[in-house]
C-alpha cells in the first residue's frame, strides 16, 4: 500500500480524563510514523490537559501542540489545517477510542473509492457504569431517538451518506470548497459536508471501522448537547441554502403539531381531544420503544429510557426554534448567542 502524508487533527478542551488514553492510542496507530504529524488543538482549557499533552511531546516527536485562543472548534480546525503538511487530512476527537488500523483503514478507503470524505461507525458507548449513563448510550444508538444517522446506528455495507463521524479527506477539498465556518459554534462538520455534498462531493461510510465514542453520562449534558446541536442548524441551513438533512425537522414538526394542538384545544370546546391523540401516540412510542430496549437490555433502564428520549428530542426541538428565531428572524450574530443554559 502506498502511504501518502496524513495530517490528523484533535480539537479537544478540558479532557484532562481521556487526553492520556488517545496519545497511547495514537501511537498503537499501524500507519508509519514517518508518514504521518498529529495536531492536538487546544481550546485554552482549565484542567490539566495541557500538561499531560506537554509531557509526551519529547517522546512522541510526530505529535505538535496548538493553542486555540477562540475556544470553539472551527477555529482549532481551520489552525490545524492550514499548518498541515499532509496530502489527507483526518479529524479525530479526544473523547473516543480508535483500533490500531483506524488511520491505514481510512486512507485505504478514501484512494479506493476516490472519495471526498470517508469514516467509520460508533459504537457507542456509556461514560461511566451507571444506569443513567448506560440507557444514555443506548437511546443515542437508536433510531427512535437520533432518527437515521447510519453512523450512530450502524450499516452493513459501504454507503453512500450525508455525513460520518469526524472524517478523512483530501487536502484539496479545502482547497476547493474552503475550511470550516466559524460562525458555528457547533455542527461545523454538518454545513462542510452538505457544502462538499452540493459541490459534487461523495462522502462513504465504512461500517468495518468502528470507533468507540464515550457518550455523555449526565442527563442535563445530553440536554444540553442536543439543544446547542440544534442550535445552530437553522444558521448552517441558512448558509447552505437547504435543511442538510430532513430527519433535523422531525422533532420541530412534533413540537409545532403538539403545541397548535393544545392551543387548539384551548381555543375551542372540545377540540382537546387533538391534543391528547398527537402527545398519548408520542407516550405510547416513547413507552413501548424502551420497554423493548430494557427488556433486551436490562429492565432496570426502562424508566431511565423512558425519560431519556423526550429530553433528546424536546431539548433538539427548543433548540432548534430558538435557533430559527435568532438567526432567521432576530438575525442575530452567532457570538451574541449564549451557549449555556
Amino acid at each position: 500500500m502506498n502511504y501518502p502524508f496524513v495530517s490528523v487533527i484533535i480539537p479537544c478542551r478540558n479532557e484532562e480524563a481521556f487526553i492520556e488514553r488517545l496519545i497511547q492510542n495514537l501511537q498503537e496507530q499501524d500507519y508509519p510514523k514517518n508518514q504521518w504529524e498529529v495536531f492536538i488543538i487546544d481550546g485554552r482549557s482549565d484542567d490539566s490537559t495541557t500538561k499531560l499533552i506537554q509531557d509526551h511531546l519529547r517522546e512522541y516527536t510526530w505529535l505538535k501542540l496548538l493553542n486555540n485562543e477562540h475556544k470553539i472548534v472551527p477555529y482549532a480546525l481551520n489552525m490545524a489545517i492550514q499548518q498541515s503538511k499532509g496530502e489527507i487530512i483526518i479529524r479525530m476527537d479526544a473523547h473516543s477510542i480508535y483500533p490500531a488500523n483506524y488511520i491505514s483503514e481510512l486512507v485505504k478507503h478514501l484512494i479506493e473509492l476516490n472519495a471526498d470524505n470517508v469514516g467509520g461507525v460508533w459504537l457507542t458507548e456509556p461514560g461511566n457504569t451507571t444506569l443513567m449513563a448506560k440507557a444514555i448510550a443506548i437511546a443515542i444508538s437508536n433510531k427512535f431517538g437520533i432518527g437515521n444517522a447510519d453512523y450512530r446506528t450502524g450499516s452493513k455495507n459501504i454507503k453512500q451518506v450525508d455525513t460520518v463521524p469526524f472524517g478523512c479527506y483530501p487536502k484539496k477539498v479545502f482547497e476547493k470548497i474552503g475550511l470550516f465556518d466559524t460562525e458555528l459554534v457547533r455542527t461545523e462538520d454538518d454545513e462542510f459536508n452538505a457544502r462538499l455534498v452540493k459541490n459534487g462531493g461523495k462522502i462513504f461510510l465504512i461500517p468495518s471501522i468502528e470507533i468507540r465514542y464515550f457518550a455523555r453520562e449526565k442527563l442535563s449534558k445530553i440536554s444540553k448537547m442536543f439543544y446547542q446541536y440544534a442550535l445552530f442548524k437553522p444558521l448552517a441551513n441558512k448558509k447552505i441554502g437547504h435543511p442538510s438533512t430532513l430527519r433535523q425537522l422531525v422533532p420541530l414538526c412534533f413540537l409545532i403539531t403538539l403545541l397548535t394542538s393544545a392551543l387548539l384545544g384551548i381555543l375551542f370546546t372540545n377540540w382537546d381531544w387533538i391534543f391528547f391523540i398527537v402527545f398519548g401516540t408520542y407516550l405510547l412510542a416513547d413507552i413501548l420503544v424502551s420497554l423493548f430496549l430494557a427488556v433486551k437490555y436490562n429492565i432496570a433502564l426502562l424508566i431511565y429510557l423512558a425519560i431519556i428520549f423526550p429530553v433528546i428530542h424536546f431539548s433538539y426541538a427548543f433548540g432548534y426554534a430558538w435557533g430559527i428565531w435568532n438567526f432567521s428572524i432576530r438575525k442575530k450574530h452567532v457570538t451574541n448567542v449564549e451557549l449555556s443554559r
